[in-house]
C-alpha cells in the first residue's frame, strides 16, 4: 500500500517526462564472451549486463549533476556521489534496493552487490536502509520481455532508467546494413528538476559509454583487463 502510495504521488507532485534511445549491444556482449570464464575464474560470479549499466549511469550521474538531485522542499539537493537503487523481482513484488557508492566500485564488486541483495530479496530479508537512500533508480524490464516502456520515477528521486529485451535489428553503420543486438533504454524525469537537455545529454553518454565499454576507466587491451579486474 505504502508504495502504491508512493508512485500516485509521482503523478501528482512531479512533472514527469522520458526521453528514449537505443543501444547497440554488441560490445559489452562481445566483451562478456571474451573474459566471462576468467572474470568468473577469479571472482566466482558471472558478468551480466546490470554492472556496466550501473557503472555507465554512475559516470554520466556525475556530468550531469542535476540527473543526480531531488526536491526538498523548496530546494534543490544535488549527490556527489552514486547510490543507485536497483529493482529486483521478489516473492512480494518489485523491491528497490540500494547499490552504494557505484562511482568506487569495480563491475566484480557491483555484480556481487546485486546478487546478495537480491538473495535477500528473494528470502524477505532486505532491511529498510537497504531499500532507502539511493539518488537514482535502474530497472530491467527486459528480463519479462519489454521492448519499451516508461519507467516510473522512484520518489523522492528524480530519474529512473528503463533497460529491456535485447532484439536483433537491422540498424545502418558506415552506411551498410548490418544485424546488431539493439536496446531500447528509457529515462523518466522530474521536468522541474532535470531540463530536456540534461536529459537527453545525460542518455546519449548513457548510450556512448555502453558501446564503448573501456571507456568506462580505461582504453586498450590491458585496460580492458584492469577494467574486468582479471
Amino acid at each position: 500500500r505504502k508504495l502504491s502510495e508512493r508512485l500516485v504521488s509521482v503523478k501528482n507532485d512531479t512533472a514527469m517526462l522520458t526521453t528514449f534511445n537505443e543501444v547497440d549491444m554488441k560490445p559489452i556482449m562481445d566483451l562478456r564472451k571474451r573474459y566471462q570464464n576468467k572474470f568468473v575464474e577469479k571472482h566466482g560470479i558471472k558478468l551480466g549486463m546490470m554492472s556496466f549499466f550501473l557503472k555507465a549511469c554512475a559516470v554520466a550521474l556525475r556530468e550531469y549533476p542535476n540527473v543526480n538531485a531531488m526536491m526538498d522542499g523548496e530546494n534543490l539537493v544535488t549527490y556527489d556521489y552514486a547510490d543507485i537503487s536497483v529493482a529486483v523481482s521478489a516473492p512480494k513484488g518489485l523491491m528497490v534496493p540500494v547499490i552504494r557508492n557505484v562511482e568506487s566500485l569495480t563491475l566484480a564488486e557491483i555484480e556481487k552487490a546485486i546478487a546478495e541483495v537480491a538473495e535477500k530479496a528473494r528470502n524477505g530479508k532486505l532491511s529498510i536502509p537497504e531499500m532507502t537512500g539511493g539518488t537514482f533508480t535502474v530497472t530491467n524490464g527486459g528480463v519479462f520481455g519489454s521492448m519499451m516502456s516508461t519507467p516510473i520515477i522512484n520518489p523522492p528521486q528524480s530519474a529512473i532508467l528503463g533497460m529491456h529485451n535485447i532484439l536483433e535489428r537491422p540498424v545502418a553503420i558506415d552506411g551498410q546494413v548490418v544485424i546488431r543486438p539493439m536496446m531500447y533504454v528509457a529515462l523518466s524525469y522530474d521536468h522541474r528538476v532535470i531540463d530536456g537537455k540534461d536529459s537527453v545529454g545525460f542518455l546519449v553518454r548513457v548510450k556512448q559509454l555502453l558501446e564503448n565499454p573501456l571507456e568506462l576507466l580505461f582504453s586498450g587491451s590491458s585496460g580492458e583487463k584492469a577494467l574486468l579486474d582479471i
